[in-house]
């Protein structure tokens, strides 16, 4: 059974930094574009950043852009997602998910696999 776990929220200050983790197991996940959505209270899923299936390409919504840098491990099947100067804005539930569409995809819709989410509250 395939499976996303994510991991590494939680309460933080403002401007500090956070690097979330995402392990996949029950599949191969070597061809699949792996991304990041959040979902703050009471808003809709968004996008946050994709990243191809060799690491070679990242694509980054435009509230990700210079503060935040997703990366893979291919060998750890992991996926992570370091966040720098993180705001109270930044506060969501953080998911991982999998797509064999194409690396700009952020519609939720086109994701096979999703984890279960690790929430992040940024406050002081």
């Amino acid at each position: 059974q395939v499976q996303l776990v994510e991991s590494g929220g939680g309460l933080v200050q403002p401007g500090v930094s956070l690097r979330l983790s995402c392990a996949a197991s029950g599949g191969t996940f070597s061809r699949y574009v792996m991304s990041w959505f959040r979902q703050a209270p009471e808003k809709e899923r968004a996008f946050v950043a994709a990243i191809s299936w060799n690491g070679g390409r990242q694509y980054y919504a435009e509230s990700a852009k210079g503060r935040f840098t997703i990366s893979r491990d291919k060998a750890k099947n992991t996926v992570y997602l370091q966040m720098n100067s993180l705001t109270p804005e930044d506060t969501a539930d953080y998911y991982c998910a999998a797509t064999l569409v194409a690396l700009e995809t952020t519609r939720p819709t086109d994701y096979d696999y999703w984890g279960q989410g690790t929430q992040v509250t940024v406050s002081s």
